[in-house]
């Protein structure tokens, strides 16, 4: 294991490409002679002891830099500006005590899929401008001293490629950002990325640190298909829009801590991915959706700390909760709660009551239909002069708007 100063030596070493000093007892700071190694194509000098500024130096010395890891450190002041580090892909700061802004200048890095620059002291309003990164898929925010709105896009699709989302524990405000909700088409196809890690194998692995059913974790490797949004912590108000639903290929949800209201939507049920789903700690009212029970992956759920009321609904994974899932919504009742249900609480209805009600739906059109055909021997005749007039067709465009499809219903199962 390596300890003590970085020595400025590497700066002088000819066609230099990779530097990995990592999980060593490296201390001091990082000399600015390290920008002459020009040819540096991956520098990762992650959790040791460095501590100081940075060097203003590190954000234009190569233009072939692909990867920048300083994360789990002890650096300290603003992140330098960077203007030709064009072929930066992974940026990693994570816990630093950096602070000040974010630098703007990271829009010109076109290719940066990571950007992790979560537990440190960085401020100012949500950086939007991160839209305009084509190739974005990892965005770590989490912890730091942003504020303010969240979801006032300045593209017309932003964060098309955006599988990781942590703006947690900041101070953001308002609604929830759902006019970018509705552009996570990487969290919306379920089985469009094929399984692998992000990274450069054989050179450097991109990894993140992720609330997990509750417990931080470091993933040492992220899988491509791993899809996660974590809004917790914050003060956003408001309700959670239906079109979350969308995320099919989510693993992970967190809305917890914050102020929403209105009621849980059922269209959660749409997650068929979803790992863990955290919405303790807000204001959400009304009963929980048994379509929740149609999430079989679902290994964490934590409602507590609401106004929910009603019976639990039970069923596949909800049988495997305990109480510490539903604690602090007083109106809740039933298993695995100790208080019961009165017989004035409306039981929620099963998916095989819901199907028998779709198929007494279906019955009553027989009958309908029945009566329709009866009727039709009799019209059938009537009807046909009027389709020989030739003024038919026109009648029916002006009615109806020339074109008309009938879908049948799906039953749910």
């Amino acid at each position: 294991m390596f300890s003590g100063p970085l020595p400025s030596c590497f700066g002088s070493i000819q066609g230099l490409s990779f530097l990995s000093i990592t999980n060593n007892q490296l201390t001091g700071n990082i000399p600015s002679q390290i920008c002459n190694a020009s040819s540096l194509e991956i520098l990762n000098l992650s959790n040791n002891k460095l501590n100081g500024s940075l060097p203003p130096c590190l954000g234009n010395f190569s233009e072939n830099l692909s990867v920048l890891d300083l994360g789990n450190n002890r650096l300290e002041a603003m992140i330098p500006i960077f203007s030709k580090v064009k072929s930066l892909r992974s940026l990693n700061f994570n816990r630093n005590q950096l602070e000040g802004p974010l630098p703007q200048s990271l829009r010109t890095c076109k290719k940066l899929e990571v950007l992790d620059v979560g537990n440190n002291k960085i401020n100012g309003s949500f950086p939007n401008w991160l839209e305009s990164l084509p190739e974005l898929q990892v965005l770590i925010l989490r912890s730091n001293r942003f504020y303010g709105p969240v979801g006032n896009p300045t593209t017309r699709f932003p964060f098309q490629k955006l599988r990781i989302m942590d703006l947690s524990n900041n101070n953001f405000i308002g609604h929830l950002p759902r006019q970018y909700f509705e552009s996570l088409s990487a969290m919306m196809e379920s089985h469009a990325v094929e399984f692998g890690y992000m990274g450069l194998e054989g050179y450097y692995m991109d990894s993140v640190m992720v609330e997990m059913k509750g417990v931080s974790m470091q993933l040492v490797k992220i899988q491509k298909i791993f899809t996660t949004i974590d809004l917790s912590r914050n003060q956003f108000v408001g309700e959670i829009p239906n079109l979350i639903g969308r995320l099919k290929s989510l693993h992970g949800l967190n809305f917890s801590h914050n102020k929403l209201s209105g009621s849980i939507p059922p269209s959660l049920r749409n997650l068929s991915n979803l790992e863990w789903l955290d919405l303790s700690s807000n204001e959400l009212v009304g009963v929980i959706p048994w379509q929740l029970t149609d999430l079989t992956f679902l290994a964490s759920l934590n409602l507590s700390h609401n106004k929910l009321d009603g019976p639990i609904p039970r069923g596949k994974q909800f049988n495997t909760f305990d109480n510490d899932s539903f604690i602090g919504n007083l109106r809740l009742c039933g298993p695995p709660l100790s208080k019961a249900c009165n017989n004035e609480q409306e039981q929620p209805p099963s998916p095989r009551n819901v199907q028998q009600s779709e198929d007494d739906g279906f019955d009553n059109w027989k009958v309908v239909l029945m009566g329709y055909c009866s009727g039709l021997v009799i019209g059938i005749s009537i009807g046909y002069i009027v389709l020989s007039s030739g003024k038919f067709d026109l009648w029916f465009a002006q009615r109806f708007g020339g074109r008309t499809r009938f879908k049948r219903g799906r039953r749910r199962n």
